[in-house]
């Protein structure tokens, strides 16, 4: 292991008018390999990593600022980009209007 603890970086979206009401709905994008939802079997492909997930890893170490990528990709599922989410298994605004 690495570390003693891990911590997690989140992706949610809101179809919420306001994002900051106590009441609005945060949803969750799941990633490929990335923990997430523990009732989920863990994901295994060693010795292969899904590159973005790795990532995510990672940038929890560090602040936004220095993975400025990751607000490159919250402005790409927030366009709900095809590319972008396709490396991700869940999308919770498929179908629906984008958050």
């Amino acid at each position: 292991s690495i570390t003693k603890e891990r911590t997690e970086v989140i992706l949610q979206g809101t179809s919420s008018l306001d994002p900051n009401d106590p009441s609005a709905v945060w949803e969750e994008y799941e990633f490929k390999c990335k923990p997430g939802d523990l009732r989920r079997r863990p994901c295994f492909i060693s010795p292969y990593h899904y590159r973005l997930d790795w990532l995510m890893w990672f940038a929890a170490f560090q602040t936004y600022e220095q993975n400025e990528w990751i607000i490159h990709l919250a402005g790409k599922l927030l366009a709900q980009e095809e590319e972008a989410l396709s490396l991700l298994a869940t999308n919770p605004f498929a179908g629906r209007e984008a958050p």
